[in-house]
């Protein structure tokens, strides 16, 4: 059956024409402890405001029947029922079934490996509920929903609402839940199986944690912190949104099976790969702390008020993303978590919107095909930026009271771009329509680079059209602790001191950090390097703004604080010792906007992957955030194995292998030190070493594993044992990634079946295999499975959106392609769904550069 995509004028349309009452939705799982068989009821209570008029409904999946007002309807016709002759009030009553849960969109029967128990989800991304039940699936059709689920005796039912009627019927227990608030489609959940439960108050809320019971013991781990972070997360949305989350039921499902995390209203699903098998680092749950904030502010931007239509996801996923990021930093104990969203999502941002996929934060979307296209670095990272430059620009309390009357206002409804503009506004004497035209309608990044002349200090901004986007930014001027500027000492000069003369010297390179400085975890060593004397804020007037700076400083720092998203340089005299000296620099935000300049450069081929190796590894040597540390060192890493030539890779691998061996020495980082080592042991004498180091630890040694399998060692031994001793449930994968990175033909086949032909592997743990296969230095061994990617393509499409969209990114090679790789890609690209086409072209486009800096 051919599907069609919801257009936009088809949803305007059935928008003015109908308003949904509710839904009731009956859900049948007694046949998946040993079938696989879902039946779904959905009825749904509707009024036409022009009677007799013709409309349809959403459905895709397999339709047992379809009456309307007591008639029976014809088939649906690509993933539509007509629905004619409507009636001032009408009742759809559509019964629908899913023959094979274990490979259907929108719903998943889970089998857990460690002990057989079976698990049930949901999952609606856009377009999507509609191949599940009968639907009104477009966002600004709003309604409550009451569910009724009959399930397994021994299985707990979880939904948005909570409270439910429970009775024991044939087959099992029938849970009736009481409507929800009025919700959009895709805001719905239901999660269902025998799960471990733990329950906590929390911010005045009955605060739910679930995860499958193999997982239970690593669920009691992480449980406080969970917990903790939930409660604070309650506490600041609360505040700054005027509005407590209006639900007493929060809860927090970990699903096996799961791809991602969904914002479901009352009850978010994770992917249980969250709950680490192996100790989470500070930088996992600093991660980890982010993504969950970012799904308990869509309760408000998202849920309660709702976009439209796709054209403003940007309010749902920039808001959601921007929110995790301030109360991250405002109430918890994660506050480098806006410098931990530049050194990883923003960077990505910064070379998507450099890219051939770029577009407006908000960008017309003509059907929600193209709308499902737009989860990307655009829409997340870089909108989150953008939006605290707006908070920047009007002042963090006019911003609050603005998305207070927000909320007040658009309460259960749904709201645009100018809703929200209007309500900050308000509070603000900016021009806030030029503020949005600028960043809000128009792609790609600013470039900002500071000059000097004999008269002093010249900000230059380039917009991607010429004139640069209205921003504040700050720029820092540092000096060495040790000197004096214009005879004062530089610790008493202030940001709005008259600029002071100083003379130049030498810039301290990263390479003179010892042992004892990484081992200390770098406070001495930065103590003693650069210190700030001037932070000057700027409000970019145009091409050229005058900026009063003091002269003679030994680095100038460009968008310090990291205020605005745009790309920064270095002025052309300090430009050889910028990477030596963002070591030198006294704090972790700081770091990271040298690190982010010295990055975007190496992208852009303007530095060398060797200039991008030592500067980072010159800052991890000296990094007192351990949330930084471990994105530092993956992109060091990064840096010397995927961006230089087969030539240097060997020797920048080394530089940074030792830096990871002298940082293990910290106790607080010896696990990522150890992991970037897995990654970068030059020969078996130093895998040797780090098994040695790793101990009882199975991830560091799995690790090891995977480098002793690229080396061409034998480890099949080593691998019966881990697998026999390791109490993972997915330790499976684990083996498969050991056989994927041997350099053997006959391995590499056997691992591409496996995930080509059984796709048996989690979403969440796709990436781990596929790095592992796609490993540097084996480039004849590969060029085959490049053909292979190419012959796929045309099927990516066919296999769900969120699968298609995690094979797209992860599959795809990067070694072993040749220089027509790209034109191949984007003829291929031409005929692909929106989804796979915008992740194609962004992935070749991070090939082609990664291609031109190994050349």
């Amino acid at each position: 059956m051919a599907v069609l995509s919801l257009t936009r004028a088809e949803a305007e349309e059935r928008a003015r024409l109908l308003t949904i009452q509710r839904y009731d939705v009956a859900v049948d799982l007694t046949d998946l402890p040993t079938g696989t068989r879902v039946v779904c009821t959905s009825t749904i209570a509707f009024s036409c405001h022009q009677p007799g008029a013709t409309t349809f409904a959403d459905c895709v999946a397999e339709i047992e029947s379809a009456v309307l007002n007591g008639v029976a309807l014809p088939a649906a016709v690509d993933g539509r029922i007509a629905l004619t002759g409507l009636a001032a009030d009408n009742v759809l009553e559509v019964t629908t079934v899913i023959a094979d849960s274990t490979a259907a969109q929108g719903l998943r029967k889970a089998v857990d490996p460690a002990d057989g128990r079976v698990y049930f989800w949901t999952d609606f991304p856009p377009d999507v509920t509609r191949y599940v039940w009968a639907c009104f699936d477009q966002p600004d059709l709003k309604a409550p929903h009451a569910f009724t689920v009959t399930a397994p005796a021994d299985w707990l039912v979880l939904t948005n609402s909570g409270d439910p009627r429970i009775e024991t019927v044939a087959g099992g227990r029938r849970w009736a839940f009481p409507p929800t608030a009025p919700l959009s489609t895709y805001n719905l959940a239901i999660n269902a199986g025998p799960y471990y439960e733990l329950r906590r108050e929390g911010a005045g809320h009955d605060l739910g944690l679930f995860a499958r019971q193999s997982l239970a013991p690593i669920l009691d781990r992480d449980a406080d912190e969970l917990f903790t972070l939930t409660t604070q997360g309650h506490e600041f949305f609360a505040e700054v949104f005027g509005m407590a989350f209006p639900q007493r039921k929060y809860d927090q499902v970990f699903a096996p099976e799961f791809a991602g995390a969904m914002e479901n209203y009352g009850c978010v699903t994770w992917m249980d790969w969250f709950l680490r098998r192996s100790t989470p680092t500070k930088a996992e749950w600093d991660l980890f702390s982010r993504y969950l904030l970012h799904e308990l502010a869509h309760m408000w931007f998202g849920n309660i008020v709702t976009m439209r239509w796709w054209d403003d996801l940007w309010l749902n996923e920039a808001f959601a993303e921007f929110a995790s990021n301030w109360a991250a930093v405002r109430v918890t104990s994660y506050s480098d978590a806006w410098a931990a969203h530049l050194a990883g999502e923003k960077l990505k941002a910064y070379l998507v919107d450099q890219g051939p996929t770029t577009h407006p934060i908000r960008q017309p979307v003509d059907n929600v095909a193209e709308g499902a296209a737009t989860f990307d670095a655009i829409t997340y990272p870089k909108g989150a930026s953008v939006l605290q430059q707006l908070m920047t620009y009007v002042g963090e309390t006019p911003f609050s009271k603005g998305l207070t009357k927000y909320f007040a206002k658009h309460a259960w409804s749904n709201a645009t771009l100018e809703d929200l503009i209007a309500a900050i506004a308000g509070e603000t004497d900016r021009d806030l329509h030029r503020w949005s035209a600028g960043w809000l309608d128009q792609s790609g990044t600013d470039r900002l680079t500071l000059e000097q002349d004999d008269t002093g200090w010249t900000l230059v901004a380039e917009g991607p059209n010429g004139e640069p986007r209205p921003q504040v930014l700050a720029i820092g001027a540092y000096r060495r602790r040790s000197r004096d500027v214009g005879g004062v000492n530089a610790a008493s000069v202030r940001s709005d001191a008259a600029p002071a003369s100083v003379a130049p010297t030498t810039a301290v390179p990263a390479s003179t950090i010892t042992p004892a400085d990484a081992a200390a975890g770098g406070e001495a060593r930065a103590s003693a390097a650069l210190e700030r004397i001037a932070l000057v804020e700027v409000e970019v007037s145009g091409r050229r703004t005058r900026v009063e700076l003091p002269a003679g400083a030994d680095l100038y720092l460009v968008n310090d604080d990291d205020l605005t998203f745009a790309s920064t340089r270095p002025d052309m005299k300090t430009r050889d010792s910028f990477f030596a000296d963002a070591a030198g620099l006294p704090t972790p935000l700081a770091r990271a906007v040298a690190i982010a300049t010295a990055w975007d450069m190496l992208i852009t081929g303007e530095a060398t992957a060797a200039e991008a190796v030592r500067c980072l590894t010159g800052v991890v040597a000296v990094e007192t955030s351990e949330s930084l540390v471990e994105p530092h060192l993956n992109r060091a890493v990064d840096a010397a194995l995927l961006w230089s030539s087969d030539v240097a890779r060997g020797e920048l691998a080394a530089e940074v292998a030792a830096s990871c061996r002298t940082l293990s020495a910290n106790p607080r980082l010896r696990k990522v030190a150890l992991r970037g080592f897995a990654r970068t042991a030059a020969d078996l004498d130093s895998v040797g070493w780090l098994q040695t180091e790793a101990g009882d630890d199975a991830d560091l040694q799995w690790r090891a594993l995977v480098r002793k399998a690229q080396l061409n060692a034998d480890t099949t031994a080593e691998v019966n044992a881990l697998l026999a001793k390791d109490q993972d449930p997915e330790s499976w994968v684990s083996e498969l990634t050991v056989r994927a990175a041997k350099p053997e033909q006959g391995e590499k086949q056997a691992v591409w079946e496996r995930l080509v032909n059984e796709q048996d592997v989690p979403l969440g743990s796709l990436h781990q295999v596929t790095a592992a296969f796609w490993s540097p230095g084996q480039d004849e061994l590969l060029k085959p499975f490049v053909a292979k990617f190419l012959q796929l393509v045309p099927e990516i499409s066919k296999w769900g959106q969120m699968a298609a969209t995690t094979y797209t990114r992860t599959l795809i090679p990067v070694f072993g392609v040749d220089t027509d790789f790209a034109a191949k890609i984007q003829a291929l690209a031409a005929d692909a769904e929106p989804v796979v086409r915008a992740n194609l072209l962004e992935k070749t486009d991070l090939i082609t550069r990664m291609l031109r800096a190994r050349a």
